[in-house]
């Protein structure tokens, strides 16, 4: 479950995150290419009323000097058949690569786009040849083009019909076409190491994302085995009992009581374990509410302790007291007194006999920090996280025998989590244990 669960993360992930990048890429590389076409477009514009000689003038000393405006292009005349008429350029080039430059471009007739001629890419302008007009030695209209062909007409309606001649304007865009096409390679290279580190890396969150449920799952699934565990107990002995009472159905009440005495037991022990799921439950939602008021934590310790004193007796243990006094907190009375008293009986179950509990209250700079040190069989490092955990048990044999069920340790922590405090549990492995909570 835990498997597909990561698999769509990685999925959905990736199909969103590959989304945004190719519409990244794609907007800067059409937004690139959009200024590039246009600059171009624009060049050829230009081009077309202007000859590549008025980028090119002669020095004083003899020398070609380049024009600022000066771009890699050329101009060629053809007829109304495509047929190469004349050529003005500057480019050193072969009679043959002009003529295939007319009939590409003749051929295709559409402007602005790009040809391929010797390695190199070419975009064409093709327009009408301009007609000049002038006054001929006998005073006549004399009509003439670039070709150096000059007639002269009677009806100048009919130029448009005479002599068609069109322009092709030829513009070098080899280097433009290499930026663009190295952008796209740069898009895809990037975009293909930038999608196996975001996997590498969406793994890597995925898996961190589901431990924490995975972790909640198997919680959860330990948990019902456990509280199945618990309940199995106290129903088999009820049922035990009730077998017992319905064999002697002839017996009297008084006769049979102690067989009632066990179901009113394992009834009892039941309703305590149901009260305490219940309540972790109702916190673990909230729905508890906090009720905060002023009170002297220092006398509520003591009279815990002071509730104890009998248990402590009977079972010969000494109780040491290290109480500052008049230490008062604002906080839940009810729900403090509950955590000490948890760990005050926890410690009582679990010292042994003739020994001593050791209980500290002491104020350390703005906080408060109650400890409670018992003498018993510690544990390891790596099992005292575990003591918090519900239905946790250190000594199983004794579970039964002390009416624990595990869950005391789990609700005090509940509440010290929803008081904003802390509890831990420090422990040396030869001789006690020590659980301490922060407010």
């Amino acid at each position: 479950m835990f498997k597909q669960l990561r698999k769509k993360f990685l999925i959905l992930n990736m199909s969103i995150i590959s989304a945004l990048m190719i519409t990244a890429f794609f907007i800067i590389y059409l937004i690139t290419y959009n200024n590039i076409q246009s600059e171009n477009v624009n060049k050829l514009n230009s081009l077309s009323v202007r000859s590549p000689t008025m980028d090119v003038t002669l020095s004083k000393m003899g020398e070609t000097v380049l024009s600022l405006n000066y771009s890699m292009s050329f101009h060629i005349q053809v007829d109304a058949h495509g047929a190469l008429q004349k050529v003005n350029s500057f480019i050193d080039m072969a009679d043959e690569t002009y003529k295939q430059a007319a009939n590409l471009a003749w051929q295709e007739k559409k402007n602005n786009s790009v040809i391929s001629l010797d390695g190199k890419d070419w975009m064409y302008r093709i327009s009408e040849s301009p007609v000049m007009v002038r006054m001929d030695e006998n005073g006549k209209m004399q009509y003439s083009r670039d070709s150096g062909q000059t007639w002269t007409v009677d009806d100048p309606s009919s130029i448009d019909q005479k002599n068609n001649l069109y322009q092709i304007v030829f513009l070098d865009v080899t280097d433009d076409s290499k930026t663009l096409t190295g952008l796209l390679i740069t898009f895809v290279s990037v975009g293909f190491i930038m999608l196996f580190v975001i996997y590498f890396i969406s793994m890597y969150f995925a898996n961190r994302a589901i431990k924490p449920i995975s972790i909640s799952w198997d919680k959860q699934k330990q948990f019902i085995a456990d509280a199945s565990h618990e309940l199995k107990t106290p129903l088999a002995i009820i049922s035990a009992n009730y077998d017992a009472l319905m064999t002697n159905e002839d017996d009297t009440i008084r006769s049979q009581k102690k067989w009632l005495e066990y179901i009113r037991n394992e009834t009892s022990r039941m309703t305590k374990l149901v009260n305490e799921l219940l309540y972790l439950a109702k916190n673990d939602e909230a729905e508890v509410k906090l009720q905060y008021s002023s009170f002297d934590l220092s006398q509520a310790v003591k009279n815990i302790i002071l509730s104890m004193e009998a248990v402590a007796f009977e079972k010969g243990v000494k109780i040491i007291q290290h109480i500052e006094p008049d230490l008062t907190i604002k906080s839940d009375r009810d729900k403090i007194n509950q955590v000490i008293t948890i760990l005050v009986d926890n410690a009582f179950k679990y010292t042994e006999q003739n020994s001593y509990i050791e209980i500290r209250l002491k104020k350390v700079k703005k906080r408060i920090l109650f400890s409670i040190k018992n003498s018993c069989k510690g544990l390891s490092k790596q099992d005292l996280p575990k003591l918090f955990d519900r239905f946790y048990r250190t000594d199983t044999a004794r579970t039964y025998e002390n009416g624990n069920h595990g869950l005391g340790l789990s609700i005090a922590k509940t509440i010290m989590e929803r008081l904003g405090g802390e509890i831990y549990a420090e422990s040396d492995e030869s001789e006690s244990i020590t659980f301490i909570f922060i407010l």
